[in-house]
């Protein structure tokens, strides 16, 4: 089995500033051996790291831990998009690199909902499209959804990767059917794929019940088929 989202973090090599507030245990650096500890037992054999903090410097330390560890499957790794140029600078690079994976960005701390969408963050998918990289997308909002088929169809040679199911908003059922209904919509096109991860409570309060992971499995299955 293979963890499709692992984050790992050492506050030494980038600044995590999303930490800053989080709870103590969160602001302590984690590291892959305390990670498998936990993974192996569930049978766990291999990862794929994620990038957890927006600086070339977390790009260079995943690689680095890709390269040094066979328990690593790949790594989904930080371009800023708003900088199409360092884009292109970099990809080369990059797509030359073993384990390199595909990138992602944290559009969902971004203040503006359409922040994708802008000029030169589209002058950037065009250029991942044409390297073949796939790239992550974390949606937190419906937003972020409409956002996201829009994208699918103006980038068809682009693989998204939806992070998180695009984060059902289990607990709050007006909300919650909203999302089912979306999903259904954002499957449409082919090259749109769900990653299961991260899935917790709409206000994160409370433990998600076994019938709520259910229903939110069922319904991914149901729109994307195991395949994707």
């Amino acid at each position: 089995m293979i963890d499709a989202h692992l984050h790992v973090w050492d506050h030494a090599r980038s600044s995590y500033a999303w930490l800053e507030n989080a709870p103590e245990p969160l602001r302590a650096d984690h590291t892959l051996d305390q990670a498998f500890a936990a993974l192996t037992g569930a049978g766990v054999q291999r990862a794929v790291l994620v990038q957890a903090d927006e600086t070339l410097a977390e790009t260079d330390y995943l690689l680095e831990l890709v390269a040094a560890d066979r328990r690593l499957a790949g790594a989904v790794c930080y371009l800023p998009l708003e900088e199409p140029e360092t884009v292109a600078a970099q990809l080369p690079a990059l797509t030359a690199t073993p384990g390199f994976v595909g990138i992602r960005n944290l559009t969902h701390d971004r203040p503006d909902p359409d922040w994708i969408l802008g000029a030169e963050q589209r002058r950037s998918l065009a250029l991942i499209e044409e390297a073949g990289v796939p790239l992550d997308y974390v949606s937190v909002l419906p937003r972020h959804l409409e956002n996201l088929i829009r994208l699918a169809g103006e980038h068809s040679g682009l693989t998204f990767v939806l992070d998180h199911l695009g984060k059902p908003p289990i607990g709050l059922d007006g909300d919650y059917r909203r999302w089912q209904d979306q999903l259904a919509e954002v499957a449409g096109p082919a090259n749109v794929m769900a990653k299961v991860s991260g899935i917790y409570s709409a206000d994160g309060t409370r433990a998600v019940s076994a019938e709520e992971l259910d229903d939110v499995l069922a319904t991914a299955l149901a729109a994307f088929g195991p395949e994707r």
